[in-house]
């Protein structure tokens, strides 16, 4: 039960979104990063309450049957690099209006994906 306290300590990402649908407004919560852990509430506070609940119930049941917990997803977990294959020729196109904006590949290519 102590390891189920310590995961609940951690910074695990919730989500919590009005809805309104055919039951009415509700509010569902998730946790990102357990996959079909969930809850709803009538407020936000309850769908928070409700999710916690849903969170201690599924850490135990995958502890039991011996599946490893994912800790939380964080921005410290992303250096900011990745690696995109693209055409020969778009590679070229987009080095020559680079060089015609006075900037680098890397810079332009950035600000592409900003837009």
């Amino acid at each position: 039960m102590k390891e189920v306290q310590q995961y609940l300590k951690l910074p695990y990402n919730y989500i919590i979104q009005p809805i309104t649908d055919e039951s009415g407004f509700y509010f569902y919560a998730r946790v990102l990063e357990f996959d079909g852990c969930q809850s709803t509430g009538e407020t936000f506070e309850e769908a928070y309450k409700n999710l916690k609940e849903a969170m201690k119930g599924w850490i135990e049941a995958k502890l039991e049957e011996g599946f490893e917990i994912p800790l939380p997803v964080g921005y410290e977990n992303f250096s900011g690099k990745f690696v995109v294959r693209i055409p020969k020729s778009l590679h070229y196109k987009l080095s020559i209006e680079a060089e015609q904006e006075g900037v680098s590949l890397n810079q332009y290519a950035l600000y592409k994906l900003s837009h």
